[in-house]
Order: structure tokens, then C-alpha cells, then sequence
């Protein structure tokens, strides 16, 4: 016990220090930063600003007031981590449940790790901290996945290593992020399970994926049931032969696509039918990356 309070008698020490406009540090370089990066500091609440880089979306009130009764009682255990911004301004890293709770409370200062980030690092270190969380809903995980191939430029390989998962796990996230919006929202809802998910992926056309989607809902399928349902319609389709056919691209938009694709910084997909006529499919992983193809699209114009 006398150890903790040795602990936090340092925070509000090198907290005082934090307050000093002398001494403010603006790099790993300056002068103090050793005593401050990496040691518990106790900060206003009032001088941290949440991040717009957490992928969390939803916090449920319930388990939100759970843990603001636990800190209430014996205080906050796991210390939040910051990003320093400017002279007494901090930028959450990680632990915005804590953060809110905290709030709720009426706490004016909290337990934090401060670090030293850019906005890169920011995103790196608050999306693979979120993804290792047990409570985020397989929608969320999936679009951090993606926020880290697409942002931060890494590979499916180095997002493995990164953030400890197979492969093969990873790719089975990313694959829900193809269904259907109204399917993604299920997911997000708990009305149908991961499970569901990848079993509706196999179903290409969306009109189909929506009634497979409502009758899991209607009738309570379980997965197995799904993919039964799935692997019929595939069958049925083989026997009256009203399954799809895709007509290859020709040459010319096979050699073009790759600049659409370069351009557009996602890859593009292309379908063309018998008579010519085709389509560029755009695809998009958040409202972010959206904006982002919007943009370039505006400034042709």
C-alpha cells in the first residue's frame, strides 16, 4: 500500500511540473521528458480531449455506470494513455471508458500515461488497443482492420504480427465488411452473430442476402441452419441454371483498371456484361475513407 501512494504522490509531483510553461516538453528531446513519458502523472480531467481516431462508436450506458460505481469505490485501477498536444492539452489514447466514467463520477483528475505521438501513431496505437478488447462488436473490429491496412499502410502480414491474430482471422473479419449495410448493422446489433455473417457473404446478390437475413432473423436459425440454407440456393441455382455468368473484361479495361485503382488508392472492381456494357465498383471501408474518394472525385472537377 505504501508503495501505490509513493506512486501517486510522484504523479501529482511531475503533474506540478507538467503545469510549469517553462518546462512544457514538446518532444521526446526536451528537457523533463524522461521523468514525464512513460510514468503514471495525475491529470485534469478538463485538460484531456477525447480521440477522434477511437473506433469505438457505441458505449452501453449500463456497463458504463458499473464501472463509474467501481471507480467511485477504490478509484480508477488502470491508468488511461495520452498523446501530449500542447502546453496542458492531452488527446486520449486509450481508455475512454474509463475517461467517461470518470466523469460521471465527478473526478477531477485521473491516473494517465503520457506519450509522445504523432497523429499516425495515434491511430496506430488507439485502433490495435481497442482491438485487443473483448467487448468490441466484430463490425468495429473489422473497420479498425481496415483503418489500419488503409491509413497506416500495412499489410495483412505485419497487421498479424501486430496485433497477434492469424492471418486467416484477420481476412474473416475484413470479408463482413463486404455484406450488405443492413447486414453490418445486424451484426453490430447482435441480431445475427459472426457466424451468420460470413455464411451470408457467399450470397452475391443483395436482394438475396437480404431475405436469407430476415428469415435468420424470423425463424432463429442457428449458423449450421444458415449455411444449409446458403449451399441450397446455390444448388438450386446450378439446376435451373439462373446462377450468373461474368463476362471477362476486355484488355482494354483490364490495362486501365490499374490506374482507376492507383488513383483511387483502393482496389476497383469492374463488371461488364454481353452486350458491353459495365460498371466500376468503388468500394469504401468508413465514412473517412468516403470523404477521402469524394475529395478526389471534387477536385477534378
Amino acid at each position: 500500500m505504501a508503495k501505490a501512494t509513493k506512486k501517486q504522490a510522484l504523479g501529482r509531483g511531475l503533474s506540478a511540473l507538467l503545469k510549469d510553461p517553462e518546462n512544457d516538453i514538446k518532444s521526446a528531446e526536451d528537457k523533463n521528458a524522461d521523468k514525464v513519458v512513460g510514468n503514471i502523472i495525475e491529470l485534469d480531467m478538463n485538460s484531456i480531449e477525447v480521440n477522434p481516431f477511437q473506433p469505438r462508436t457505441s458505449f452501453n450506458d449500463e456497463t458504463l455506470q458499473e464501472l463509474a460505481t467501481s471507480i467511485k469505490e477504490i478509484g480508477v485501477i488502470q491508468p488511461i494513455t495520452v498523446r501530449k498536444l500542447d502546453f496542458d492539452k492531452y488527446q486520449l489514447v486509450s481508455g475512454e471508458r474509463r475517461f467517461r466514467a470518470s466523469k460521471l463520477v465527478g473526478l477531477k483528475t485521473i491516473p494517465a500515461y503520457i506519450r509522445i505521438a504523432n497523429d499516425q501513431e495515434s491511430l496506430t496505437m488507439a485502433l490495435v488497443e481497442n482491438i485487443q478488447r473483448q467487448d468490441l462488436d466484430p463490425i468495429e473490429i473489422s473497420l479498425s482492420y481496415q483503418r489500419l491496412i488503409d491509413e497506416i499502410n500495412l499489410t495483412q502480414e505485419q497487421l498479424s504480427d501486430r496485433v497477434g491474430k492469424k492471418r486467416s482471422t484477420i481476412a474473416n473479419y475484413l470479408r463482413l465488411l463486404k455484406l450488405d449495410p443492413i447486414v453490418q448493422t445486424g451484426i453490430r446489433d447482435g441480431f445475427i452473430s459472426m457466424g451468420h455473417g460470413r455464411a451470408l457473404i457467399n450470397v452475391t446478390d443483395q436482394q438475396e442476402q437480404l431475405s436469407i437475413y430476415e428469415k435468420i432473423i424470423a425463424n432463429s436459425l442457428s449458423v449450421r441452419n444458415t449455411e444449409e440454407l446458403v449451399r441450397s440456393l446455390g444448388k438450386k441455382e446450378e439446376n435451373t441454371g439462373t446462377k450468373k455468368t461474368e463476362t471477362k473484361a476486355p484488355p482494354y479495361i483490364l490495362k486501365g483498371i490499374k490506374d482507376f485503382s492507383e488513383y483511387f488508392g483502393a482496389k476497383i472492381d469492374v463488371k461488364v456484361s454481353n452486350n458491353g456494357r459495365g460498371k466500376l465498383i468503388i468500394p469504401f471501408s468508413s465514412e473517412e475513407d468516403f470523404k477521402r474518394l469524394k475529395k478526389l472525385i471534387d477536385s477534378e472537377n
